[in-house]
């Protein structure tokens, strides 16, 4: 394990606090790293195995975890003490690895709804009005152009660290190394529009829009395929209505328009089903070489059927 690695896998322990008398608080980390998701991940499966009586929800979230419960019939102290346990375990693992899928997401990039969207909000919402909302995160990004940031969003997998703000919406990390994770600031102000399936981005977090709704990501393209399934009318969605969850793992597939409109037709149909894949995520094989065990996560996707 390199020195780098050991110094972000082992974070100080969590900080726990209280919402009233019904929610505990568990923040591993102030900031999103890979390490302290891995923690909010595996302590929030770990609590939901427990099956506790008196817990009412377990939400991780990016680098924190939030457990709302009924204080009649689960003291406090007595969950605090139950996570603690939980942490320790994951902490003192003999591996950190979460048994997960990586999931082929297939994009039209540049398409014209986002587009169109786009141009109605400059003046008064955009750090550069005078471009495309992917001009401009090339340029924060010291790349040549749109078609570079492109390139570089969708040749790694990222990973799904919460699913949240509107029902079924994925916050994702990108698996590199922090000095090559693309990062765009949001909207100066949000958006009152955003068309449903939209690839957005703000900060160091890629996300799908689920619905359409308001927003202040900044858009590059359209899912060609639901995420969000309220009828469970696909076989993806069969066992639930939400598509991803915490720990999947993501790869963005560029598509032309012919490709979107057959994979919107198969959605109509009823017959599309998502390519992915079983995969074990290594948070130490992670950190130590991200390129190579991206590698490994892609060749698990491209042997998978669709």
């Amino acid at each position: 394990m390199t020195e780098q690695s050991t110094e972000i896998l082992y974070l100080p322990n969590a900080r726990y606090t209280w919402g009233g008398d019904e929610f505990l608080f568990v923040e591993f980390d102030e900031a999103m790293n890979l390490t302290a998701n891995y923690l909010a991940t595996t302590v929030a499966h770990g609590l939901e195995q427990l099956d506790l009586p008196g817990v009412v929800d377990v939400c991780p979230a990016n680098a924190s975890l939030l457990v709302r419960f009924d204080p009649d019939v689960l003291g406090g102290e007595e969950l605090r003490r139950r996570v603690q346990e939980l942490e320790a375990q994951a902490r003192t693992a003999t591996q950190h690895t979460v048994e997960t899928r990586i999931v082929e997401v297939p994009v039209w990039y540049q398409d014209p709804y986002t587009a169109e969207v786009v141009q109605r909000f400059r003046e008064g919402y955009h750090q550069d009005p005078s471009g495309t909302d992917l001009d401009y995160a090339a340029k924060v990004n010291g790349l040549e152009d749109a078609a570079e940031f492109i390139r570089r969003h969708h040749e790694s997998p990222w990973l799904v660290s919460m699913v949240g703000f509107v029902a079924g919406l994925p916050f994702m990390y990108q698996l590199v190394p922090r000095a090559r994770q693309l990062e765009v600031p949001k909207y100066l102000s949000p958006r009152t529009d955003t068309p449903p399936l939209t690839v957005g981005h703000g900060g160091c977090f890629a996300c799908i829009y689920s619905v359409r709704g308001a927003g202040g990501y900044q858009m590059f393209g359209v899912a060609a395929a639901p995420i969000y399934d309220p009828g469970q009318e696909l076989p993806d969605f069969e066992d639930f209505l939400i598509l991803f969850r915490p720990g999947d793992i993501v790869k963005f597939r560029p598509v032309d328009e012919a490709e979107y409109r057959a994979v919107q037709e198969q959605v109509e149909a009823g017959t599309w089903r998502y390519k992915q894949a079983p995969v074990t995520f290594d948070v130490e094989a992670a950190l130590a070489d991200p390129a190579t065990y991206n590698r490994t996560l892609l060749e698990a996707l491209d042997g998978a059927e669709n």
